[in-house]
């Protein structure tokens, strides 16, 4: 977590956030701006935010940019489980430790409070827990999804899916550019980056999409890619 608190920008620092719709009016927005010692800061492309084991003492928000978040197995392999976007809150553990690393994807500026501070704030106020409680269900309900998807789901209907979920998360309509490295999305969907490029091509040969660099995409037929992820 060190990261963080070796970049500290003054409160009053602005950051200029790349997605709008993801930075509306919460509780949970709400008692960051108020919450006791807050901290901001700019990282660099792989600067660490947290790292899993770590005691879990901070909440974050990404206020620009994205992060991503891993986990290492015992056979040291990674398994990427979320990709968090302007707007997000990280680090909101059910335990006394990060389960997983968190780290800057293409540079991001990062808020945060101490965990016990927003426990203050939420015992007195129902809104703030009910948003806390909330958002706990929907990270529960997202992890559910994507078990499903890698469970169930073969590797043109995960790349599908993770295309359209990821616009729909930036609120992009067809052009999405992607922060994360296509190893980074083989991990997150249990492929290899052989598979994951093989598969873009594919989807590219059928124009479904247009792929002008990895990290690049044009979705030309949402309606096609729509039926591939259903």
């Amino acid at each position: 977590m060190p990261a963080l608190l070796n970049t500290v920008e003054t409160p009053g620092s602005a950051a200029k956030p790349v997605a709008p719709k993801a930075l509306e009016r919460c509780e949970l927005c709400e008692a960051f701006a108020i919450a006791a010692s807050p901290v901001r800061a700019t990282l660099a492309a792989g600067a660490e935010i947290f790292r899993q084991g770590d005691r879990a003492g901070m909440v974050y928000r990404v206020l620009s940019g994205a992060a991503i978040s891993y986990r290492l197995l015992n056979d040291g392999r990674r398994q990427v489980t979320e990709f968090h976007v302007a707007g997000d809150f990280l680090g909101l553990e059910a335990g006394l430790e990060y389960r997983t690393t968190a780290d800057a994807l293409g540079g991001a500026t990062v808020a945060a409070v101490r965990r016990a501070d927003l426990a203050r704030l939420a015992a007195t106020d129902s809104g703030l827990a009910r948003a806390l409680w909330q958002m706990s269900v929907r990270a529960f309900h997202r992890s559910e999804d994507h078990a499903m998807i890698l469970a169930r789901q073969g590797a043109t209907e995960r790349v599908a899916a993770f295309l359209l979920d990821y616009a729909d998360r930036v609120g992009a309509d067809d052009i999405v550019d992607l922060p994360m490295t296509r190893q980074d999305m083989a991990d997150h969907l249990g492929l290899t980056i052989h598979t994951v490029s093989r598969t873009l091509s594919q989807l590219q040969d059928q124009g479904l999409i247009e792929a002008r660099s990895s990290r690049h995409v044009r979705l030309l037929r949402r309606d096609l890619l729509e039926r591939i992820r259903a």
